[in-house]
């Protein structure tokens, strides 16, 4: 079976760095914060030795793809287009796309407004969000102790200077701390950052990584954002309110291919405000839900802690598609 390759692709106005394998119907994963294509690695050949095209690109404003300046320029509607124009430049008519953490909405979003293009959607860890008629970020927790981290993203350079002050510490801590393997933590803390401390100072880097990350999956995550930074990917979270304000028109817009959703139990996003809810009536949102997997004893990082297991689900929805 062929490796993975590499290779750079032009996308709605910028370059994208590609890792691809295989050959067939096409499968884009798009990853999250603070990933890579390499988040992807276990799926890569799965999907390969399956008989598909999987491509896993660094999204925008991450390794080695294009990472502009402007805030404003990594709105959810960019992102999308950088995936239409992924399978432009493919020369794909239609794929399968697969999103986890901040990979899922614009997984989610493509499927929504390009449903000629994206046959079926997958999202791992963040089901479909509906736009709700409040600006996000105005109901977002915060108290005279903490904010809730998205808050705490919001100005540029704050929370830049934090991870970039020891970018190897920074991912040891974010990696472990939101796996199944961390205490889990629950109640009005969870997803909040001390005011004037940072989000590290509630994380834990551990002495001995879990066996789902290895020292070397570390080195090479580490290597990239050491060279990166962070501001691309956090520049997603500062478009927040900014993709609620353009998405006005779609308001009670539903995803109308077929979908499936991964999450874990203890992924942190099931228990933020809302969310449990949410899952329980995603079929409203997405009539062409095929299931809700929940990961036992998983926490955020779903393809990289349960690969065999989200393997399997990704490969019997695509066979069954």
């Amino acid at each position: 079976m062929n490796e993975v390759t590499h290779r750079m692709v032009d996308t709605n106005g910028i370059r994208l760095h590609l890792a691809e394998q295989g050959a067939g119907p096409l499968v884009v994963l798009c990853h999250g914060f603070p990933e890579s294509w390499y988040s992807w690695r276990h799926q890569l050949a799965a999907l390969a030795a399956a008989g598909f095209h999987a491509v896993a690109p660094d999204m925008r404003g991450y390794g080695q793809s294009d990472r502009p300046q402007e805030i404003d320029s990594y709105t959810l509607f960019h992102l999308v287009g950088d995936m239409v124009g992924l399978l432009d430049a493919l020369r794909a008519e239609q794929a399968v796309i697969v999103g986890h953490d901040w990979g899922a909405p614009v997984a989610w979003w493509s499927a929504l407004l390009r449903p000629d293009r994206f046959r079926g959607v997958i999202g791992l860890s963040v089901p479909y969000l509906p736009r709700g008629s409040t600006r996000p970020t105005s109901i977002m927790p915060q108290d005279a102790d903490a904010v809730f981290y998205q808050l705490y993203f919001q100005a540029p350079g704050e929370a830049e200077a934090e991870y970039e002050r020891d970018v190897g510490h920074t991912l040891r801590s974010m990696l472990y701390s939101a796996s199944g393997d961390a205490q889990p933590r629950e109640g009005r803390d969870v997803g909040m950052v001390p005011r004037g401390g940072g989000w590290l100072t509630r994380m834990k880097s551990p002495a001995t990584l879990p066996s789902w990350l290895s020292e070397a999956d570390l080195a090479f995550y580490t290597s990239e954002f050491a060279r990166t930074g962070f501001r691309g990917g956090l520049n997603w979270y500062r478009n927040i309110d900014r993709n609620w304000e353009l998405s006005g028109a779609f308001a009670g817009a539903r995803v109308k291919v077929p979908a499936l959703y991964v999450v874990g139990d203890r992924d942190l996003v099931i228990s933020f405000r809302g969310i449990k809810e949410l899952i329980a009536n995603l079929p409203t949102f997405v009539p062409e839900l095929r299931g809700t997997v929940m990961l036992k004893g998983c926490g955020h990082w779903t393809q990289q802690e349960r690969p065999t297991d989200v393997n399997a689900a990704i490969l019997e929805f695509l066979q069954h598609l």
